[in-house]
């Protein structure tokens, strides 16, 4: 499935985008079902359009928060996924603790994935997920070269090539079950994973396939032309 390419000119109007996509996506969501569910990515863009969203008007009542991945570290480790999500957004937010839901990474891989599977099988399909994509092509914590069950929803990763090397993620399925999916590119860095992908070749990132074409957002640097 082809990709919607969206350009911009830099990771701030990336930003400025993805949140005004997101809070537009809630917003009928809400209207049509009563519910919003989010899946939240790490990263730097991300964190920078989670600040932007929490000024939104919104009801926020009606969000529930999921996780594409997390690593296995203690629950309030600066590194974790999580921990950047409260910071940036969920802890500026009126939540209850049932609107959240963190990966239990600090169980370990397989544990953690055991307990948050039976939470993302009865949760989908999401109404929107939110990607990344790393220098090697991988998005959430699924890496070139490793290869988990099509079965599971949700994988422990073990060796995966940049540190932590313990994590959990959601697997391609998983990610796949949305009604939206927008992937968040930005830096020069990112140049060669996306042409990749631009040119037809298989990296993680482009096996996440959902029901409809994913949106991607691209800052200039990382487009290259």
């Amino acid at each position: 499935m082809t990709p919607h390419w969206n350009i911009f000119a830099d990771p701030r109007e990336v930003a400025e985008a993805a949140a005004e996509i997101i809070g537009e996506m809630a917003r009928h969501a809400i209207e049509r079902r009563g519910l919003f569910s989010l899946v939240l990515a790490g990263g730097s863009t991300p964190a920078a359009a989670y600040r932007l969203l929490r000024e939104q008007e919104q009801d926020w009542t009606r969000w529930e928060f999921f996780f594409g991945d997390e690593r296995c570290l203690p629950p309030f480790h600066p590194e974790r996924n999580s921990f950047k999500a409260r910071e940036t957004l969920l802890d500026h937010l009126p939540l209850e603790s049932h609107q959240v839901h963190e990966i239990p990474a600090e169980l370990g891989p397989e544990q953690g994935a055991e307990k948050y599977e039976p939470l993302v099988r009865n949760s989908r399909p999401f109404d929107l997920v939110l990607l990344g994509l790393g220098e090697d092509g991988h998005t959430a914590s699924l890496f070139p070269g490793q290869e988990h069950p099509a079965e599971r929803l949700v994988v422990p990763v073990y060796e995966a090539p940049k540190p932590p090397p313990e994590r959990v993620s959601l697997n391609y399925g998983a990610l796949s079950s949305c009604r939206g999916l927008l992937f968040l590119v930005t830096g020069e860095s990112k140049r060669h994973a996306l042409s990749e992908w631009r040119q037809g070749r298989e990296i993680p990132a482009s096996r996440v396939r959902p029901p409809i074409p994913p949106e991607v957002l691209v800052d200039e640097a990382a487009w290259g032309e």
